[in-house]
């Protein structure tokens, strides 16, 4: 096993969306899950939430995947060392609050960015996923945003996953971290994390 953790591969990812959407929140749910004993990162409610510091960037979990060992570094959009877009992550998460539609509408021009700031040549594209988050608020009305309608903008926006999960309750917080662990791991081998097909 210590041979395994000596070949730990490294994975940046860089967790992009509005203000207020709940990617703290979100960050904070994975390192309680992290923190408790026969808790996987991210599985269901693993504690209280802490409120994690921007001056602690990166947040680092380890994590074992497909039998390999993996340091995932997440990256916040308020990183205040530097400016998010002079990072070089390996993927992109684009964040979103599932009860607020200004907020899915934002991420045209955070996608936009993406592809400004990290696709440096023709046909070079890193893997984006697109998460939901705050799943807990889902209810009745017209602001909130259902399954059918964020699969479709993932398609539009090329998304290579979609996801969403509430970090409140836990709900889908497994999933979804296994769906971001997943293209992590496969950016480290020869056909990327990029999918073929589009979000799934």
């Amino acid at each position: 096993m210590a041979a395994d953790m000596e070949d730990k591969e490294t994975v940046t990812i860089l967790l992009l969306g509005d203000s207020g959407c709940g990617k703290s929140t979100f960050l904070s749910r994975l390192k309680a899950g992290k923190m408790n004993p026969g808790n996987q990162p991210g599985s269901g409610v693993g504690g209280p939430l802490e409120p994690l510091h921007d001056g602690d960037q990166p947040f680092i979990y380890d994590i074992r995947f497909s039998k390999k060992w993996f340091i995932l570094e997440f990256y916040d959009t308020a990183s205040p060392n530097q400016h998010w877009s002079t990072l070089k992550p390996d993927v992109v998460v684009l964040a979103f609050d599932i009860s607020n539609r200004k907020t899915l509408d934002g991420l045209k021009q955070w996608r936009n960015d993406t592809t400004r700031y990290f696709q440096s040549g023709y046909g070079e594209r890193i893997p984006v996923i697109m998460l939901g988050l705050k799943r807990d608020l889902r209810g009745q009305g017209e602001d909130i945003i259902y399954p059918q309608e964020s699969y479709r903008i993932a398609q539009e926006l090329r998304c290579d996953r979609y996801a969403e999960c509430s970090a409140v309750t836990g709900e889908l917080m497994n999933e979804a971290f296994e769906d971001i662990a997943r293209v992590a791991a496969m950016t480290t081998t020869e056909s990327g994390g990029q999918s073929a097909e589009g979000p799934v």
